[in-house]
């Protein structure tokens, strides 16, 4: 028999790699969309968790997640393990997940947390952080939304103070601190949106920002620090008495009312 001619091997080579692709990489092409399927299924719940559209202490189902973000069991499930092991739900037998919910004692352990490290950071930072970057959150943040809804104002506060005050515990050089302060500010979504997004006003504390970017362009560290703590100790008490007046007005039926509704 002759040997195969060049142009027949390039050929079945060249049918070799259009060949089906293997059960393997199909399995493992699955996956990954499942994968990506679930993430996208976590991040809009965790959204909707964060900023109060699912209001702390409701009960919900796999089935009514399903139904309201079109999604699938499996990725639904994904999104719930998530949720739980972060805290912000827990199982309920035979009823679904309970929406963790928002207590004043929850205010004041945050604030507490935050009063400790956030100083520090502001200190840590000095000399290291981008005061130019911080201008332009500052800037940002007091950004005037009169035209936008009340709902719309406060998560782009929510958005740009949390880059702001990131942005310092970057700085700061300590990765576990900025890892637990972002822990932190994304407890402190569910408190500013239940608080003030209840009472339909929007916080009001930027300019205590502009006096730590002033201590941190000249370099004033005990200042920068001193500053940071005031600063948390003021929103602590604009906190406290916004998710107060929240709570009283739901009563008992906070998990089953809306932020529109608690506004009526």
């Amino acid at each position: 028999m002759s040997p195969a001619s060049p142009t027949s091997s390039s050929s079945s080579a060249s049918h070799a790699s259009h060949a089906s692709p293997s059960p393997l990489a199909s399995h493992d092409s699955e996956e990954a969309v499942a994968l990506a399927r679930g993430d996208d299924a976590y991040e809009r719940i965790r959204h909707d968790v964060l900023t109060c559209v699912i209001m702390p202490g409701a009960v919900v189902s796999e089935a009514e997640l399903m139904r309201r973000y079109g999604i699938a069991r499996t990725s639904c499930r994904v999104a719930l393990v998530r949720l739980v092991h972060e805290g912000f739900a827990r199982a309920i037998p035979r009823q679904g997940y309970r929406i963790s919910p928002i207590t004043l004692a929850d205010v004041e352990e945050i604030f507490t947390l935050r009063a400790q490290i956030e100083p520090m950071a502001a200190r840590l930072a000095c000399g290291n952080v981008d005061t130019e970057l911080l201008q332009r959150l500052d800037e940002a943040c007091e950004a005037p939304f009169a035209d936008k809804p009340i709902d719309h104002q406060i998560e782009w506060f929510l958005r740009t103070n949390r880059k702001f005050h990131l942005t310092i515990a970057a700085a700061s050089g300590n990765a576990r601190l900025y890892r637990t302060l972002a822990g932190l500010m994304d407890d402190m979504a569910r408190l500013v949106s239940l608080g003030f997004g209840v009472q339909g006003v929007r916080p009001r504390i930027e300019h205590d920002h502009e006096s730590i970017i002033g201590a941190l362009v000249t370099g004033n560290a005990p200042r920068a620090e001193a500053l940071a703590r005031q600063h948390i100790e003021t929103f602590l008490q604009q906190t406290k008495e916004h998710v107060f007046a929240s709570l009283s007005a739901s009563g008992t039926w906070l998990p089953y009312l809306s932020i529109a509704d608690l506004r009526k």
